[in-house]
């Protein structure tokens, strides 16, 4: 622990954090975490697939959904190498570990900024139906998918420079089983003046999302409680019941971690390590079912994937 916390000379290589106490068990806890990834990464590649093969579906409300498992792959890809080797190597070298707070924070924006315009598509075609298709093209959406890219690739370049230009030589322990921006920012031993007000101006900006999600609920709450049939009213609400869990599982799990690294500092290690570990595995886990449950189309077209990919192997068979 000396080589680790109290070199005076620069810092080439970070350590991850396993689980504390339970190394013992890594092997086993490896199973579930893979597991994980391993649904994660199939859902949202089923969900892609039945999207782009389905005519019916090439509507912006599914275009948005595809790019809201892009970036649930994108995230889950960009955790994958540290959250599964850490339990048999807990090195990294500083422009890995640089890099991959790079594609998290991106694919975490990314994902915001797509539950965000998801609220707004829900708002506009409650708000005027008849114009939606007018408004909301297929040349649009996919102007407004590439617009996203941009903006979080963008907002979040400045990270790795702003962490490389800073000096390593006192610590060099990571909090979690990967790299983000705002716990490596914390083992530099010169000034980090600069990466804090940026990462809090990046914070505001995730923030504004869930704001601006929140005022849209609000108006689309008063516009659904307007209508006058129980029955449909019910109808109505349940078309946006997906969309709200995804937002409430992102939102919560942002919630989690940003408090847990302000007030988490005398909690378990253990548990603030499957805070995080939750932050990253759940969203992209849990959003392919979410919909795949409640979006009638998405579950027959699943489903009837499914049930022709049974029957093709029973023949060959």
């Amino acid at each position: 622990m000396s080589i680790i916390n109290t070199s005076d000379v620069e810092i080439t290589t970070f350590f991850l954090v396993g689980m504390p106490g339970l190394e013992h068990a890594h092997i086993w806890i490896s199973i579930p975490i893979c597991s994980m990834y391993l649904f994660a990464i199939l859902g949202n590649c089923t969900i892609l697939l039945v999207i782009k093969t389905e005519p019916s579906l090439h509507e912006p409300m599914y275009y948005f959904l595809s790019m809201l498992a892009m970036s649930d792959m994108g995230l889950s890809f960009s955790s994958l190498p540290t959250m599964i080797f850490v339990f048999n190597a807990t090195e990294i070298s500083p422009n890995a570990c640089f890099a991959q707070e790079f594609f998290i924070h991106g694919f975490t924006d990314m994902e915001s900024s797509v539950l965000l315009v998801m609220s707004f598509d829900h708002f506009l075609a409650m708000r005027n139906p008849l114009r939606y298709s007018s408004i909301l093209t297929n040349a649009r959406v996919a102007k407004m998918g590439l617009l996203f890219l941009i903006k979080s690739m963008v907002l979040e370049l400045p990270f790795p420079f702003t962490l490389k230009r800073l000096t390593y030589c006192r610590r060099s322990l990571l909090s979690y089983s990967y790299c983000l921006h705002q716990d490596v920012m914390k083992l530099a031993c010169s000034d980090n003046a600069v990466n804090f007000f940026y990462g809090f101006f990046v914070a505001l900006c995730m923030m504004s999302d869930s704001v601006f999600i929140a005022v849209s609920y609000i108006f689309i709450l008063k516009m659904v409680m307007g209508i006058g049939s129980h029955k449909e009213w019910l109808k109505t609400f349940n078309t946006y019941v997906s969309h709200i869990c995804a937002v409430l599982i992102f939102s919560v799990a942002i919630i989690a971690l940003a408090s847990m690294h302000h007030f988490g500092n005398h909690k378990s290690p253990v548990a603030m390590i499957l805070i995080a570990d939750i932050f990253l595995l759940v969203p992209p886990l849990m959003n392919p079912i979410v919909y795949c449950v409640k979006m009638q189309k998405i579950r027959e077209k699943v489903w009837g994937k499914l049930c022709l990919t049974m029957v093709g192997s029973n023949i060959k068979n």
